[in-house]
C-alpha cells in the first residue's frame, strides 16, 4: 500500500472530498484539503507533503499557478495541476512552474491515480540523483577549512558545516530551516548595528566580498568574533538564483596582530620606536 502524503488544493468542496476518498482508497495519506493559494503555501510548509494536487483557478489573491511556483521554489515539492482550463496562456504559465503533471477536468479515478503514480515515480528518481549529488557536495563542505552556510532563496538555512557550527554555536539540527539572520547574527563593529541579511545581499548584488567595515559575528553564546565574509549565489540549470552560499572565517588573530603592529611601530622621523 502507498503511504505518501498528498495535499489537495481545490475550491470546490464536493470535488475535493471525492478526490480525498479516492486517494485514501489507494492508500495515500491526505493531511488536509485547502481552497486558496495562501492556505496551500502554508499547509505545504507545515505538512511537507510528497505531492500537491493543485487546482489552477482558486479563490483569493493567489491562484494555483502562483501558489505552485512558491511551493516548488521554496519547498521543492512536486505539483500536479487540476484544471478545466486549457488555453495557451494558462498552459504556458503553468509550464513555467515545472509541474509534474497536468490533469484536465473532468477526469476519472484511473487517470488521477496514473498521473499521481507517474509524478511520485519521477520525484523518486530525482531524489536519487539529488542524493548522489548532495552526498558529494556535503562531503566537500564538511572538509573545507572555512565556515560555510548555504540557504534557499528565502534565506532559510539548508546546510551549515562543522566550522560554521563551531563559530555560530548552533548545531546542524538547530540551524536547518531557520532564517540565516537568526543563526548568522552579524553587526558592524564601528556602529554596533545589524548588517543586511547576506542572502538578500546575494539576491540583490550577486557575489559580494564583505558586509561592512569591521564585521563581527555574535555567536549563540554571545561571543563577538571578527570575521571576513564572502557571499555567492546558487543558480539552477535555468540560471535562476535559488539560494546563497555564505563563506566566512575568524580573523581575530589577524586583527590582534594588526593592533599589535600599530601600537608598536618605529617613529619614521626620529628613528625611534614609539608606543601608540
Amino acid at each position: 500500500m502507498a503511504s505518501e502524503k498528498i495535499l489537495i488544493v481545490e475550491d470546490e468542496k464536493i470535488v475535493a472530498l471525492d478526490i480525498k476518498h479516492s486517494l485514501e482508497s489507494y492508500g495515500y495519506i491526505v493531511p488536509c484539503m485547502v481552497s486558496t493559494g495562501e492556505d496551500a503555501i502554508q499547509m505545504a510548509r507545515k505538512h511537507k507533503p510528497d505531492l500537491v494536487l493543485m487546482d489552477i483557478v482558486l479563490r483569493g489573491d493567489i491562484d494555483g499557478i502562483e501558489a505552485a511556483s512558491v511551493i516548488h521554489s521554496n519547498y521543492n515539492i512536486p505539483v500536479v495541476y487540476l484544471t478545466a482550463y486549457s488555453d495557451e496562456r494558462t498552459l504556458h504559465r503553468a509550464k513555467m512552474t515545472e509541474p509534474f503533471g497536468h490533469i484536465l477536468k473532468p477526469f476519472d479515478n484511473r487517470e488521477l491515480r496514473t498521473n499521481i503514480e507517474i509524478a511520485l515515480h519521477k520525484r523518486a528518481l530525482e531524489k536519487e540523483k539529488l542524493f548522489e549529488n548532495d552526498s558529494w557536495v556535503t562531503s566537500l563542505l564538511e572538509n573545507v577549512g572555512d565556515a560555510i552556510i548555504s540557504t534557499d532563496a528565502a534565506g532559510r538555512v539548508r546546510h551549515i558545516n562543522p566550522m560554521a557550527q563551531a563559530l555560530t554555536g548552533y548545531r546542524l539540527e538547530e540551524a536547518l530551516g531557520e532564517p540565516i539572520d537568526r543563526i548568522f547574527r552579524v553587526i558592524c563593529d564601528t556602529t554596533g548595528k545589524a548588517v543586511i541579511n547576506p542572502t538578500k545581499k546575494v539576491m540583490k548584488e550577486g557575489t559580494f566580498y564583505g558586509l561592512c567595515e569591521g564585521t563581527v559575528l555574535i555567536s549563540k553564546e554571545n561571543n563577538h568574533i571578527p570575521i571576513d565574509v564572502i557571499g555567492s549565489p546558487i543558480k539552477n540549470s535555468h540560471n535562476v538564483t535559488t539560494g546563497a552560499i555564505i563563506v566566512f572565517c575568524d580573523i581575530k588573530e589577524r586583527r590582534d596582530l594588526e593592533k599589535s603592529f600599530l601600537s608598536y611601530m618605529p617613529d619614521t622621523e626620529n628613528g625611534h620606536k614609539i608606543n601608540h
